[in-house]
């Protein structure tokens, strides 16, 4: 299958304020018996535990599983759970502003981080529309504590799309607080072994690409795959060893990098509003150091 050229995009959000370097009281000079403080190379510093939901919304308008219903279900699902991080797919442009909203709202003071990244469509050359005439694509939700930094996005279209589906299937990574690079994919649905390949090539190439260029941190990975665990083409053999997995029993999966502990997974209905459960499962990244 012929392979369209391999787009790898990375941009900047910027979040939070930027000060004034003149609004800052200058610093004092250090004193020559000032001793600086010291800390323990053999402290194991406090894990992280986050709550990642990953949905499914079929928003397009023009899909049969359409309902008119899921953003509403969405809304609720979000101020429910109150899950730190979201992964969301088949999503028009607008929903992901709706959806920060409701995000922001459940994590009210808190600097919040959206991204968004459009599939292609192959037949215009351009992005895939939604009924509504808005860009249709997979998106991305989280809270950071540090709103002074930016957040580096990277995102692009699989190399190895089914050339018998105008969409061409896309992935998202969201750098959170420095700390873990938070991705999102929407795998091909109609060829199940492009949509082995997309999984093969995000997992082995585009991901370990991220770490070599931009640095490594611990990733997770939340998605509706379209591959099953223990059918003909395996999930399983796209993720690489060790790595952690969740499943919702079909096609949506979380897979992590060994570096953070999966548990607690969860199906949260969406009372028919799309036709994909919700999919929770609790983030536990760290302690990275170790006893001396």
């Amino acid at each position: 299958m012929a392979a369209r050229p391999y787009r790898f995009l990375r941009r900047t959000l910027a979040v939070g304020c930027l000060l004034a370097a003149a609004a800052l009281p200058a610093a004092r000079p250090a004193t020559p018996s000032a001793t600086p403080p010291t800390t323990p190379t053999n402290v194991i510093p406090e894990p992280t535990v986050l709550r990642m939901l990953q949905m499914n919304l079929c928003n397009s308008g023009l899909a049969g599983c359409y309902t008119g219903h899921a953003m509403a279900r969405a809304a609720e699902v979000i101020t429910a759970e109150a899950p730190d991080l979201v992964t969301l797919n088949e999503i028009c442009a607008g929903d992901l502003s709706t959806l920060r909203g409701v995000f922001q709202t459940v994590h009210a003071g808190q600097t919040i981080v959206a991204a968004f990244q459009a599939a292609g469509d192959r037949p215009s050359g351009d992005d895939t529309r939604c009924r509504n005439g808005q860009r249709f694509g997979i998106g991305l939700l989280a809270h950071v504590r540090t709103p002074a930094a930016p957040s580096n996005v990277y995102a692009g279209t699989h190399p190895t799309q089914d050339l018998a589906d105008p969409e061409e299937r896309a992935w998202l990574c969201v750098d959170v607080d420095g700390a873990l690079l938070a991705c999102t994919t929407h795998l091909s649905a109609t060829g199940y072994r492009v949509a082995l390949t997309q999984c093969d090539h995000l997992l082995d190439t585009i991901l370990p690409t991220i770490a070599r260029d931009a640095g490594y941190e611990p990733t997770v990975l939340g998605g509706d795959l379209n591959l099953r665990a223990g059918h003909d083409p395996d999930v399983r053999s796209c993720t690489p060893r060790g790595h952690q997995r969740v499943d919702d029993g079909r096609l949506q999966h979380i897979t992590a990098t060994t570096d953070i502990t999966l548990c607690c997974r969860a199906l949260v209905p969406m009372r028919g509003a799309t036709d994909h459960p919700g999919l929770l499962a609790t983030l536990t990244i760290g302690p990275s150091r170790r006893p001396a």
